[in-house]
C-alpha cells in the first residue's frame, strides 16, 4: 500500500470523501482540483483552470469536471457525481474501489466484471490536462462516454445557462475544438485513440458547491455540456484523453504521459509530499518566476513570497529558482514598497513587512549558499532603497519616529499580515509599532551593516535595539508587546513576538527569548502551529467558520496559522540547541497526519484554534509547506 491510499470504504462514504481534495499545479499556472472521488465542492474546484491574461489577472474554470460512462450489452454505468438540490447524481462514487497518489492520482472503478483505471496528470509547461483510462478487466466488449462540463469563467465566479453561448464547435484529429465565448482561449478536447464525438448540447442546471454553501456564498452553477466522445476499449488497453489549449498530437500522447510520469517526485513518505508540494507553488510565465500564495484561489502575494521562498527552494536545493523569484520580485520595488498583491498597474501595496521579509530571504539564500557576491551586485542598492524610504517616510504613513522604531497605520488599512478586514474596517488595525516589524527593522538594518560595513547604519541600529526593549518589554509580564501607539501598548498574546527571537540578529536576552518562547508555548503552540491569539484573550474564537465576516473575525483572533511555527523552532533552536530536537521532531512528525487530510498530499493555509484543529482555508497553503521544509533543514543542520 503508498504512502497516500483511499479505500472503498472511506471512499463512498461521502461525509468522508468529500472533505478530501486533490490539487496538482504546473509550472504554467494551471491547476487541477477536485475532492478524492471527482466531485467538486468549490467553484475553485475543476480539472482544467488556467490563466487567461487576456481577460484578467485571474485563473478560468475551463473543464470543470468530466462524466464517464461504462457501456457494456447496452447498459450504461455512469461513474460520474455531481451535487444537485436534494441529491447526489449520477452516484458513480459507489462503483470506485481504490484511490491512490503514488506518483498522481490514480482512481480505481468496479462495475461488475470491468475494473477501470483513471490517472490525471498536468503537462508540465502547458496549459493541458491528461487523463489516461485503462481497462483492467472486463469479459465482454466495452465502449467509454466521456461527457465533458464546460465553464469557461473566472474562478471567483459561476456560470449560468445564457444563449449567448457559441454552441459550434470544429473537428480536430480525434477530438473536438470549443470556444463558448469570443474572449476565451479555444478548449480542444481529444483522444489518442479514433472515436466518435456525438453532438448533444445542454445545459445541466444547479450544480451545487457545498463549500460555498457553507462559506456564505452562491453555491449553485449552471453547466454546458456539448456531447459526449464515445471508443471502444479492450482490455489492457490504455486511452488518454486530453483537454489543453493548443491542439494536441494525439499519437504523441502515450510519450507525453509517460515523460510527465517520470517527471514526478514519488508521493511515498511525508518530506516527498512536501517537497512535491512545494514544486506546485512555483509558477514561470511570461518570463517571471513568482510563488502562489495558495490553492484554490490565491494568487501571488509579496509578503507571502519573501516568506515562503526560501522553504520551497533553498531547502529543496532549487537556488536558482530562489533567485528568479528575487529578479522577478525586485522589479516590482516601488520606492520603498513590494506590492502586498499583484503586479504592475494591478497592485496593492499595502504591507509595511514585506520589504522587511524581503532583507531575510536574502539572508535565507546566503545562509544556504554562502554566496554573499550575488546579493551584493543584485539587491544592495534595493535594500539601501528601502532603508532610506522607511527612513524618509512612504505610503500609509509608514515612517520611522525618532526613537528609530518604525510606525504605520491609516485608517481602514491593515498593513501587517493580520490583514482580515470587515465592513467596520480592520479586525486587527496594528496601527502603531507592531512588535514583528520592529524585530524585522532592526535584522534589516544590521544585515545592511554586514553587507557594507556602513557605521551610520549600525549606530543607528543600537538605537533601534535600546528603543525596543525600552518601548516593548515588560518585565511584570514577561514577554513584549504586541503593537506600541504612543500611550496605547496592547499586550495580546499573539505569535508576533517570537520573530524577536528567530531572525538573524535579535535584540534580546536569552533570558528574554526563554520567557517569550515559554509564553508561546503555553498558550499558542498546537500540533497544528501556533494560535494566533492566546485563548485567555476575551476576543480569542477557536472555531474559523461561517460567512465571510464570521471568518475573518476568527481569522487572526484564535485560529491556527502553521508558518509562524518555523520562528518559534527556529528560536527554540538556536536557544536549546541539541536538547530541543526531540521536541522539535514531535512537533514536525505530528504533521504526517494532515497528508491525508483536506489537501491531500499538503498542508492546509490554517486550522482551527481550539482541537482537534481542523484544517481550513485554503487547501494547500506555500508558507505553510515552506515552513515546515525550513523546519526540517534546521534539524538536520543540528
Amino acid at each position: 500500500m503508498s504512502y497516500i491510499h483511499f479505500d472503498k470504504t472511506q471512499l463512498i462514504n461521502l461525509n468522508y470523501s468529500l472533505d478530501r481534495e486533490i490539487i496538482r499545479t504546473n509550472r504554467s499556472g494551471t491547476y487541477t482540483s477536485t475532492t478524492i472521488i471527482g466531485c467538486n465542492t468549490r467553484k475553485y474546484h475543476g480539472l482544467l483552470v488556467v490563466p487567461q491574461p487576456q481577460i484578467d489577472a485571474q485563473n478560468h474554470v475551463m473543464l470543470s469536471t468530466v462524466h464517464e460512462t461504462v457501456i457494456q450489452h447496452g447498459a450504461s454505468f455512469n461513474l460520474g457525481i455531481s451535487k444537485f438540490p436534494g441529491n447526489y447524481s449520477p452516484r458513480g462514487h459507489k462503483y470506485l474501489e481504490d484511490f491512490d497518489s503514488e506518483p498522481i492520482p490514480k482512481l480505481t472503478y468496479r462495475v461488475g466484471g470491468v475494473l477501470l483505471q483513471k490517472e490525471l496528470i498536468l503537462d508540465t509547461n502547458r496549459d493541458r490536462l491528461m487523463i489516461k483510462y485503462t481497462l483492467l478487466e472486463a469479459h465482454s466488449p466495452t465502449k467509454i462516454r466521456i461527457a465533458p462540463f464546460l465553464a469557461f469563467r473566472g474562478y471567483h465566479e459561476l456560470s449560468k445557462a445564457n444563449t449567448l453561448i457559441n454552441k459550434k464547435f470544429e473537428k480536430v484529429p480525434n477530438g473536438a475544438k470549443f470556444r463558448l465565448y469570443e474572449a476565451y482561449d479555444p478548449l480542444y478536447l481529444q483522444l489518442n485513440k479514433k472515436c466518435e464525438f456525438v453532438p448533444a448540447p445542454d445545459w445541466y442546471y444547479n450544480i451545487e458547491y457545498i463549500q460555498e454553501r457553507e462559506r456564505g456564498y452562491d453555491y449553485q452553477e449552471d453547466l454546458y455540456v456539448p456531447g459526449y466522445f464515445e471508443f471502444e476499449i479492450k482490455k489492457g488497453e490504455s486511452v488518454i484523453f486530453s483537454a489543453g489549449l493548443t491542439e494536441a498530437d494525439p499519437k504523441t500522447r502515450q510519450a507525453a504521459f509517460d515523460k510527465e510520469i517520470a517527471r514526478r517526485t514519488p508521493r511515498n513518505n511525508f518530506e516527498n509530499c512536501l517537497k512535491n508540494s512545494a514544486a506546485q507553488f512555483i509558477r514561470l510565465r511570461d518570463g517571471d518566476t513568482r510563488v502562489i500564495a495558495g490553492y484554490p484561489w490565491f494568487g501571488w502575494w509579496g509578503r507571502d513570497t519573501f516568506v515562503a521562498a526560501p522553504g520551497l527552494t533553498l531547502a529543496v536545493g532549487e537556488n536558482q529558482t530562489f533567485l528568479d523569484i528575487m529578479d522577478t520580485m525586485s522589479k516590482d520595488l516601488h520606492g520603498a514598497l513590494f506590492p502586498n498583491v499583484g503586479s504592475g498597474v494591478m497592485t496593492n501595496m499595502n504591507s509595511i513587512d514585506a520589504p522587511l521579509w524581503y532583507f531575510w530571504s536574502l539572508q535565507q539564500y546566503i545562509y544556504f549558499t554562502g554566496d554573499t557576491k550575488t546579493v551584493k551586485d543584485r539587491y544592495l542598492a534595493k535594500l539601501k532603497g528601502i532603508i532610506d524610504g522607511y527612513r524618509a517616510g512612504t505610503d500609509f504613513n509608514i515612517h520611522v519616529l525618532d526613537n528609530g522604531l518604525v510606525y504605520g497605520g491609516q485608517e481602514g488599512i491593515a498593513l501587517t499580515w493580520m490583514d482580515a478586514v470587515t465592513s467596520d474596517g480592520p479586525v486587527t488595525p496594528r496601527t502603531g509599532c507592531p512588535v514583528e516589524i520592529q524585530a524585522l527593522w532592526y535584522n534589516a538594518l544590521c544585515f545592511y551593516h554586514e553587507l557594507t560595513g556602513d557605521m551610520e547604519i549600525a549606530t543607528f541600529a543600537a538605537v533601534v535595539r535600546e528603543s525596543f526593549e525600552r518601548e516593548f518589554w515588560s518585565t511584570e509580564y514577561g514577554y513584549l508587546a504586541d503593537v506600541v501607539n504612543g500611550d496605547e501598548i496592547d499586550w495580546s498574546i499573539r505569535p508576533n513576538m517570537v520573530f524577536a527571537t528567530s531572525l538573524p540578529y535579535t535584540m534580546l536576552s536569552e533570558n528574554q527569548n526563554d520567557l517569550i518562547l515559554e509564553i508561546v508555548k503555553s498558550k499558542l503552540l498546537t500540533t497544528r502551529g501556533l494560535r494566533s491569539l492566546s485563548p485567555d484573550d476575551p476576543g480569542y474564537k477557536g472555531y474559523y467558520f461561517g460567512n465571510q465576516t464570521n471568518r475573518d473575525l476568527a481569522y487572526h483572533n484564535g485560529t491556527v496559522w502553521a508558518w509562524p511555527l518555523g520562528h518559534f523552532v527556529e528560536g527554540y533552536l538556536k536557544l536549546h540547541g541539541k536538547s530541543a530536537l526531540n521536541f522539535v521532531q514531535k512537533i514536525i512528525k505530528g504533521f504526517d497526519d494532515v497528508m491525508t487530510q483536506y489537501g491531500i498530499g499538503t498542508v492546509a493555509e490554517i486550522y482551527d484554534g481550539d482541537p482537534p484543529h481542523r484544517p481550513k482555508g485554503a487547501v494547500s497553503q506555500a508558507w505553510s509547506v515552506a515552513e515546515l521544509l525550513r523546519m526540517m533543514d534546521l534539524v538536520k543542520r543540528i
